[in-house]
């Protein structure tokens, strides 16, 4: 291969797929410094303002999501595709691809679409414990399949043969070092060290079932001083969450903010995480070793979120609580009880197993290279970057 590697990677929607599919971006730079890497997304999801902060360029295209929830929209899904499809075809051959990857999610499905139009190679990770619809589609067009667990094989054609990668994960999250962050995450938080964190993280979107949890929970321990909340919201259900905590006191106790840039000094500062159990996050606290309170979403497809959550509550990293019985009584309950027993947070902390996970993204980078077999001369170490800010919209 005697020009630079040019990558694209279909990710989009939620952070979920989006902070993977950055990750794998940058251990391919690593990687094959010459690399050119590139997205594909919608204008719908995060990906038009996580992407181009990044540094990456994001491509937009048609689609529609892979959910039956749409009623009679989804008899649009297969026209979506094929149309969506072609439009990456456009991208990939204007990029000069040598690869396409998906990572899962509606925006990934017509990126795999468009490298079977254009007679590309293609790669799919699934993240999940239980594949979810987009890449049980896209496991039908490319020989090429990674997976962060190894029990989502079963669940994908040609899953026999894939290869188990791990989740990507960011490097300051893959090195993280709790311990050792903990006095400047705390300051940055402005946390007093003999002050018990928890986190509440509902994602990237946030989640109003532990949002509500965790603003009731800082109401009944509003006359606490040895303990904190900092509630991460999303944007839409900030400023109602901040009025509530106004109303009943709770604010005395909890901080409501709409996401978090640094999710390294936030797993340090923290004790305890209550949070949804989205692949990425689950890899997250494997690799970090942070005790958890894991509440599946109840709608996933095939309920992955349970299956993902259960990597960590059997080996005793985290405690399972179903989301219909999330209420403050009941993480009170729980939250207290393991805020008030340091030495079973310790145990928890130790029975998390990292995995592959810490270096999942190089390992995924390097499936990348062997399937491009790229050996390109132009290839000279750096460590600098080309910014792309732009975002492009295909139509």
């Amino acid at each position: 291969m005697s020009t630079p590697l040019s990558v694209v990677i279909g990710a989009g929607g939620t952070g979920g797929h989006i902070y993977p599919g950055l990750a794998l971006a940058d251990a391919v730079r690593r990687a094959a410094p010459c690399a050119v890497v590139s997205f594909v997304g919608t204008e719908r999801g995060l990906e038009t303002r996580l992407i181009p902060e990044a540094g990456y360029r994001l491509h937009t295209v048609d689609m529609i999501p892979f959910d039956p929830s749409l009623g009679a929209r989804r008899y649009l899904l297969p026209a979506a595709l094929v149309r969506s499809g072609a439009q990456c075809r456009s991208v990939l051959r204007a990029q000069g691809a040598h690869i396409a990857v998906g990572m899962g999610g509606y925006p990934s499905a017509p990126v795999i679409l468009g490298a079977r139009m254009a007679g590309l190679p293609s790669l799919i990770h699934e993240s999940n414990a239980v594949p979810g619809r987009a890449n049980q589609f896209a496991a039908r067009l490319t020989g090429h399949i990674a997976v962060a667990f190894d029990g989502s094989r079963t669940h994908l054609r040609g899953g026999a043969e894939a290869v188990t990668t791990g989740m990507p994960i960011a490097a300051a999250l893959a090195g993280l070092d709790r311990h050792a962050l903990r006095g400047h995450a705390r300051r940055f938080l402005d946390v007093p060290e003999d002050v018990r964190l928890v986190l509440v993280n509902g994602g990237s979107l946030g989640a109003a079932r532990l949002t509500g949890a965790a603003t009731g929970l800082a109401a009944r321990w509003r006359e606490r001083s040895d303990v904190r909340l900092l509630i991460k919201t999303g944007p839409a259900a900030l400023e109602e969450t901040r009025r509530e905590l106004a109303r009943t006191g709770g604010d005395a106790t909890a901080r409501a903010v709409p996401y978090l840039d640094r999710m390294d000094l936030a797993y340090a500062a923290a004790d305890l995480v209550v949070c949804r159990a989205g692949s990425s996050t689950v890899a997250e606290l494997a690799a970090t070793g942070l005790p958890s309170v894991l509440v599946p979403y109840p709608h996933a497809p095939g309920d992955h979120q349970t299956h993902n959550a259960r990597v960590l509550s059997d080996a005793g990293a985290g405690v399972l609580l179903p989301d219909h019985e999330t209420t403050a009584e009941r993480l009170a309950h729980i939250a207290g009880g393991l805020l008030a027993d340091p030495a079973r947070l310790a145990r928890m902390g130790s029975a998390a197993d990292p995995g592959p996970h810490a270096h999942a993204a190089d390992l995924l980078a390097a499936e990348v290279l062997r399937i491009t077999q790229h050996t390109c001369p132009a290839c000279t170490p750096h460590t600098s970057r080309t910014s792309h800010t732009e975002v492009d919209t295909t139509a």
